[in-house]
């Protein structure tokens, strides 16, 4: 049976880690700061991500830590409700860490379609 050729990919995932192995940034955590940054605010980002307020506060609270910086300059509520905005550094973070993560991907692809091409049938 001849089947049509297909295209494969790769789907990796890379995260920075500490001395003690300990997350410092990932997939995750560049997800909740997008999220935080489309919303203003990490209430925004537990609706969209369907993740707890808690869950996201300690993701955040320990990547701070380790980097030693800040990612959000909160704004406690009032009259004019609270928010949150990104750092500096979580716009660096996010923008760099998309161009990582893209660069990963498209290499892996890329020779993974140098490897199985010969074995599989796979459209150049």
């Amino acid at each position: 049976m001849k089947s049509k050729k297909k295209r494969f990919y790769s789907r990796s995932s890379v995260w920075i880690v500490d001395e003690e192995n300990n997350v410092v940034f990932g997939f995750g955590r560049y997800r909740i700061l997008n999220a935080i940054k489309r919303h203003g605010s990490i209430q925004g980002a537990t609706k969209e991500l369907n993740i707890g307020y808690r869950a996201i506060w300690a993701r955040i609270k320990a990547t701070e830590e380790r980097l030693g910086e800040k990612l959000l300059i909160r704004k406690i509520g009032g009259a004019s409700g609270g928010g949150s905005e990104l750092t500096p550094i979580a716009e660096v973070l996010i923008e760099q860490f998309a161009k990582l993560q893209k660069h990963i991907e498209d290499e892996t692809d890329s020779y993974i379609e140098t490897l199985l091409r010969p074995h599989l049938n796979i459209n150049p």
